[in-house]
């Protein structure tokens, strides 16, 4: 389909597709050494992927990073990105990792009422500021709860500090004409509707715009567009792509940390 191509990034990357398995074996480990605590299987709703895991950093927590996971809304779970927990915990700040149901099972508008329901179940658990971030459609995701649509309690909504969206898709039309749409199901309403470059951004936090210098033109180009939709400054790290942009939070003082925590 007219967009399929613009879209792909395994294909575009040396060993691409080896990089789902080296997430999956960093995570398990991470788990390992989280011991007690990890806290994992921490329900938000009644649905089956309504969970979320829990990793808490030595002593009392700064407050909470709530990372969102990619995959196209249609793959991957948070069991998959345990490790990038690892920086935040380094900072002195929890880190949660909500599970969504997978499209087709899923809307995308569905799975962000998920989101929506899981931001304060999570709060419940850590007191403090919140920091959202997340990959790809995880990027999508936590800057949608910064849209003024979101209907977040005003409570919670005063602790919301930041949004770093890494590499987020922000305008979903393009998305009608691919193949993924098979899963996605994406109609022209609810592509607009959910696209966060088309829609105000809630005031009262800071936002950041993260992407790879080395991802496709069509990421680069989401990026910008949501950086000039906000009026929010965006950083095109080089020479990192799609698959590992997101390894800067899996340690304390990188870049992208910085963004993120300050």
């Amino acid at each position: 389909m007219r967009y399929d191509d613009a879209f792909a990034n395994a294909k575009y990357i040396i060993n691409g597709d080896q990089f789902p398995q080296r997430w999956a074996e960093a995570a398990a480990r991470f788990r390992d050494a989280c011991g007690d605590r990890a806290r994992t299987g921490l329900r938000y709703g009644e649905a089956p992927a309504e969970w979320f895991d829990l990793f808490l950093p030595e002593g009392e927590p700064q407050g909470v990073v709530i990372f969102i996971h990619g995959g196209y809304w249609r793959a991957f779970g948070p069991r998959d990105y345990s490790h990038l927990a690892a920086g935040s915990l380094a900072r002195g700040w929890a880190c949660a990792l909500p599970a969504y149901t997978l499209a087709p099972g899923a809307r995308i508008a569905a799975i962000t009422a998920q989101m929506r329901r899981a931001l304060p179940r999570i709060a419940a658990e850590v007191p403090g500021p919140i920091v959202l971030t997340g990959h790809s459609a995880g990027g999508h995701l936590s800057a949608r709860l910064g849209n003024v649509d979101a209907a977040l309690p005003a409570e919670l909504a005063a602790r919301l500090q930041r949004i770093v969206p890494i590499s987020p898709l922000s305008v979903l039309t393009p998305l009608i004409e691919t193949a993924m749409n098979a899963d996605l199901h994406l109609n022209a309403a609810e592509a607009r509707a959910e696209s966060l470059a088309l829609l105000p951004r809630r005031p009262g936090f800071s936002a950041h715009v993260w992407v790879g210098g080395a991802e496709r033109p069509a990421f680069l180009d989401q990026a910008r567009r949501l950086g000039n939709a906000w009026a929010c400054p965006v950083t095109i790290e080089p020479g990192r792509h799609h698959f590992d942009v997101i390894e800067g939070l899996e340690a304390s003082e990188t870049p992208l940390m910085q963004a993120l925590l300050g």
